[in-house]
């Protein structure tokens, strides 16, 4: 399933809204709440705190949420980069 590019979320199939840009990148969205803020009002995921890339980046992480990659996995994802 495709993930929300401004939230982060999956979108469920049968769902959602498809954007497709001229050059032919598609980009995914959840919800037309999503659509705005990332298309009309230019807004970053990054400074958005309702989104996973807000909470991901800022360590804001809660039982609610899914918790990243462990500090073990991402030693062994950067280990086997090499």
């Amino acid at each position: 399933m495709p993930k929300c590019a401004f939230c982060g979320i999956e979108v469920p199939k049968g769902t959602g809204k498809m954007f497709v840009y001229a050059n032919g990148n598609i980009i995914h969205f959840c919800k037309s709440k999503c659509e705005k803020n990332l298309m009309d009002l230019k807004r970053k995921p990054l400074t958005v705190k309702w989104t996973e890339y807000y909470r991901r980046e800022h360590k804001k992480v809660n039982a609610e949420t899914k918790p990243g990659p462990s500090e073990a996995e991402q030693k062994a994802v950067k280990g086997s980069k090499k």
